[in-house]
């Protein structure tokens, strides 16, 4: 006699939506003790991430619920859950508000020309230390550009002001070798943008360069050699090599940019404000200040802020959507 077998064919594959059923349908039981074994595997993990964790929930999401008062007429003794709601009439006084649309520009272009001014300078600057060979010579380039970003913003206004001083600054005595006479430059808001940005580049390039310079060793040196054997040039292996290594890096951080184009710096605008600059020194976080702080006007300064912040998400998320259209490259999948 001889038996015959039969070959059953092998079940076909779950489809990928089939997959991820199959996962949620784990039993929570399970997910439970997994959770715990890893907790005990990795408690110092777990712990170090308790800090930042904790910083994060009492210094950035319970003072959100506090934004509530932008639609309330807020009265410390009521507080922000007992005032009177007003809905949208903060928000309408302020886009009714003569200030608004300078407001806006202001702060706009402000924050438009420092993006543009900051993004290329230490793209370059990275590239440029990258190819210097003589090793003492690039340490010491990398602490002069570095060490000004550890200087606080006070001190560098406090230098710009006295750099730029119709009587006693060195840039007035320089023009006036040649004939031209003082310029009050921290008195004319035509030159307050070009003093803020400008001072604000000399401060930050040398620290955004270390984020180009980290990206550009992390690029493989074999495709250099490559390049070397086919006979590219310096500036053409900085060109085919070099700038799409560092793509992904420099598109992330444009994007964060220009998703806080709106909340420029406070610090620096105030302390260089003064009555005659005024009309191009006024941005909106100036004048949160003044209302909120000065004016004890907190229901209006809290709905200027919101409304501030709502402009940077959309921007955030525009810039985002078409720098992965256009690169491939975003903040997130």
């Amino acid at each position: 006699m001889s038996a015959t077998f039969e070959v059953k064919p092998a079940p076909p594959a779950p489809a990928p939506r089939e997959a991820v059923k199959t996962a949620r349908n784990i039993p929570r039981t399970s997910r439970r003790t997994a959770a715990r074994r890893s907790l005990r595997r990795h408690w110092q993990l777990y712990l170090l991430i308790v800090v930042p964790l904790a910083y994060f929930v009492i210094f950035k999401y319970i003072p959100i619920t506090n934004a509530v008062i932008a639609f309330k007429d807020y009265s410390p003794i009521k507080g922000p859950w007992g005032s009177d709601w007003v809905g949208f009439r903060n928000f309408e006084l302020f886009f009714q508000n003569p200030v608004f649309w300078t407001l806006v520009k202001n702060t706009f272009f402000l924050a438009a020309y420092t993006v543009l001014a900051s993004f290329p300078i230490p793209i370059v600057l990275a590239i440029a230390l990258n190819e210097i060979r003589n090793g003492r010579f690039k340490k010491v380039t990398q602490l002069v550009t570095y060490a000004p970003y550890f200087i606080s913003t006070v001190v560098v206004v406090s230098m710009t002001i006295l750099v730029l001083s119709p009587r006693l600054g060195f840039v007035n005595d320089a023009i006036g070798l040649f004939g031209v006479p003082a310029v009050d430059f921290l008195g004319n808001p035509n030159y307050f943008r070009h003093i803020y940005v400008w001072s604000d580049v000399w401060q930050t390039t040398g620290y955004s360069a270390v984020i180009y310079l980290a990206a550009l060793s992390g690029i493989d040196p074999a495709l250099h050699e490559s390049a070397r054997i086919d006979g590219a040039s310096r500036l053409q292996r900085i060109r085919h090599v070099d700038l799409p290594g560092i793509m992904p890096t420099a598109v992330i951080i444009l994007v964060l940019g220009v998703g806080n184009i709106m909340s420029i710096g406070f610090e620096k605008a105030f302390l260089l404000q003064n009555p005659l600059n005024l009309a191009q020194s006024e941005i909106i976080a100036t004048y949160v200040y003044k209302t909120g702080l000065l004016n004890a006007d907190f229901s209006m300064a809290t709905a200027i802020g919101l409304f501030n912040s709502v402009i940077n998400l959309f921007l955030l998320l525009g810039v985002n959507f078409a720098a992965k259209r256009i690169t491939g490259n975003g903040l997130w999948s």
